[in-house]
């Protein structure tokens, strides 16, 4: 715990939690000990009352914790996300100045688009005695090629990873160059992805994997055969456009 001469007693810690891409069993031995000897456990609060993704993953290792589920609102609205970060640190700050300790609970990695970046900056700023600490975990491409049984990358290739808002000029634009490329939340955007790889005659050397790891994992390919997909937030495509060759028994 840290100390500050403004409080009686020592601080809490907020440490983030990446806790992987689905499986609970992916969890790391590091965060699942951090995760049971805290004193709150917070996470995303999900949608329409059911529990989010991170909140399952870590439903099975959890003792007598107090739970805390934050609300962060799936909008682009950068005051309205900017007000809910806030008020999620000041929650979590109402706790680490009693002197108990946060963790926060985030799917896949931190450091990987994770929402735990957006909490921990906006505690920092505004209660700069805060101490935070971060374990990480594994994110959702590396779970995607594990389940897929294809490397990642191999030798010398280059890898480009779009997240959810690219458009399909930045796809066109990272193919002509990359050796791999791996788009996030591909759903939103898959039959123009499709065009474009039948256009390319890529097809034959993409995969989409959605919920990786998950009891509802599902693999599409060859990609020839899915011209239109309904895919569920977390899917993700693979693409290795011009990447060293694969052994052949590699599908």
């Amino acid at each position: 715990m840290a100390s500050h001469p403004d409080h009686p007693f020592p601080l809490g810690t907020l440490t983030g939690l990446g806790v992987g891409p689905g499986d609970p069993d992916l969890i790391t031995l590091k965060a699942l000990k951090c995760l049971q000897k805290a004193d709150v456990v917070a996470f995303p609060q999900g949608r329409n009352g059911q529990p989010g993704l991170a909140q399952r993953i870590i439903a099975p290792h959890l003792g007598q914790q107090l739970l805390l589920p934050l609300e962060f609102p799936y909008v682009l609205d950068q005051a309205q996300l900017s007000e809910a970060w806030d008020r999620a640190g000041d929650r979590v700050w109402q706790h680490l100045s009693q002197g108990h300790n946060v963790v926060f609970a985030c799917e896949g990695d931190l450091s990987f688009y994770g929402t735990f970046n957006y909490l921990a900056l906006s505690l920092e700023r505004r209660y700069p005695a805060a101490a935070v600490d971060r374990v990480p975990g594994i994110c959702s491409p590396m779970a995607a090629v594990s389940a897929l049984g294809i490397p990642l990358t191999v030798q010398s290739d280059k890898l480009v990873v779009l997240p959810a808002l690219y458009t399909v000029a930045d796809l066109d634009t990272a193919l002509t160059w990359a050796d791999v490329v791996v788009l996030l939340k591909v759903g939103s955007v898959y039959s123009q992805v499709w065009q474009l790889l039948e256009q390319r005659q890529l097809l034959e050397q993409s995969w989409v994997i959605a919920n990786a790891t998950q009891p509802s994992q599902q693999i599409y390919r060859p990609l020839t055969r899915y011209p239109s997909l309904e895919l569920p937030y977390f899917s993700l495509m693979v693409i290795r456009p011009g990447a060293d060759p694969l052994p052949q028994a590699l599908p």
